[in-house]
């Protein structure tokens, strides 16, 4: 039967399939779901596939996932398990700008490498301080100065193991009569490298590693269980003093320019500014404020689904771009307003524009699948923004309920009634007005 087989020579292989250019010059808007990858040659082991991708200019991630700034999506918790597993939290702004601050905070101080701003106590603290600061923040390593401040001269160490015998009847009792006292501790001096302090603590046993200067006066700590944690999470997304990064939105409007002060206050990595439509003198007036005020700020400009769009966005100075208009599993914007784009073709045609530039571009919205987070990424998207797919979990804010015997959380888009009783959300859909009777 071969011989009826059609046959040509063996080196030949005919067409078949579209490139992405062909595919797109149909002038079909396409989604996710209206095309295919075809499967190509493997000459590689899955442990030698880097994920490595850019967020923005100046920085990269190990994994390219960032979760959207929703106030049912990404609050501390999401952000931090983000970071630990390589990619970015993205923390939404429906909220004061203190508490948005503090958010950021609780995600830099998870996971560190020198502590240059530890919880420090004066001798003259007691242990019920101890128990206190254990209650509220986790722990009780606490380093003891003279002048109960980072700087002040280091006199010894107060932990669990000093205070576990302790009942409730001598809370009262001072620190300095219960703590490790300086000339029993392992230290390491200012300078060491992270490496050099960490191998220290390592041989040491001990669960804090003071770094002092040539006065003997503090001015960082090291902790073991950052240790565990980097051991366990190789790929983490950390910053130059080795804390988890993290990103935050702000709005376009005059007010935000104090809520930006609050968050680089607090060390944030990058801010997206958030808007449903990025291409507006509002969003190029903050770019210009923001780039002039704190040039080394990431800022990641956007939604844009146009060349066009991201034209004005890329002149003006943005780190990246964030891509998609009406796509996300419960937005409406397509509908309510008639403007927008399918995603596919979206990434696509800003991706092919912002790359002669080396600005990455962020696929937002419209993922419902793994298989989608692939497409997003083959059609030019360096990482991929998800809400409905994190939505629901563990880290996710809100209560979990049940329904019908299922346990679910809420989520709801930006736009709906209940997000937008907060001003936050009311201002990126520019709905909330001052009434004057």
């Amino acid at each position: 039967m071969a011989e009826h087989l059609i046959a040509g020579p063996q080196t030949y292989v005919p067409e078949d399939g579209l490139t992405g250019a062909q595919l797109i010059a149909s002038g079909d808007g396409l989604t996710y779901n209206d095309f295919i990858i075809l499967p190509g040659f493997i000459n590689f082991t899955t442990d030698e596939v880097d994920l490595s991708s850019p967020l923005t200019k100046h920085i990269s991630l190990k994994t390219p996932f960032v979760s959207s700034p929703m106030d049912t999506v990404t609050e501390s918790k999401m952000a931090i398990a983000m970071a630990l597993m390589g990619g970015i939290g993205m923390l939404h702004h429906n909220c004061t700008i203190d508490y948005q601050a503090a958010q950021v905070r609780k995600v830099k101080k998870y996971k560190q490498g020198f502590i240059i701003d530890p919880v420090v106590f004066s001798p003259d603290k007691t242990v019920s301080d101890v128990y206190r600061i254990k209650s509220e923040r986790g722990f009780c390593g606490i380093p003891v100065t003279d002048d109960g401040e980072v700087g002040g001269k280091l006199l010894g160490l107060i932990a669990a193991r000093d205070i576990d015998l302790i009942g409730k009847e001598r809370s009262m009792t001072l620190v300095k009569e219960v703590m490790t006292p300086r000339s029993d501790l392992v230290i390491a001096n200012h300078g060491c490298s992270l490496d050099e302090a960490n191998h220290i603590l390592q041989e040491s046993k001990k669960g804090k590693l003071p770094i002092v200067n040539e006065n003997d006066e503090l001015v960082a700590l090291i902790a073991r269980t950052d240790l565990k944690k980097s051991r366990d999470f190789p790929h983490a997304s950390k910053d130059d003093l080795n804390r988890l990064r993290v990103g935050a939105a702000v709005s376009t409007h005059e007010a935000d320019k104090a809520r930006i002060e609050g968050l680089v206050a607090q060390d944030v990595d990058v801010v997206v500014l958030d808007s449903s439509q990025g291409n507006s003198i509002y969003q190029m007036e903050m770019i210009h404020y923001i780039k002039k005020s704190h040039p080394e700020l990431q800022v990641i400009g956007g939604n844009v689904v146009t060349a066009a769009q991201a034209k004005n966005l890329i002149d003006c100075g943005v780190d990246a771009l964030r891509v998609g208009m009406g796509s996300g599993s419960i937005c409406i914007t397509q509908e309510v307003t008639a403007v927008g784009r399918p995603q596919g073709t979206a990434v696509y045609k800003v991706a092919e524009y912002a790359r002669r530039f080396g600005v990455p571009v962020i696929a937002d919205g419209g993922i419902q699948n793994v298989g989608h987070i692939v497409k997003a990424l083959a059609l030019g998207g360096s990482t991929v923004m998800m809400g409905s797919l994190l939505a629901g979990t563990n880290e996710a804010p809100g209560e979990f309920f049940f329904q019908d015997g299922v346990r679910l959380k809420k989520y709801r888009g930006m736009g709906s009634l209940p997000a937008m009783e907060k001003k936050g959300s009311q201002a990126r859909y520019f709905t909330w007005v001052e009434c004057i009777l």
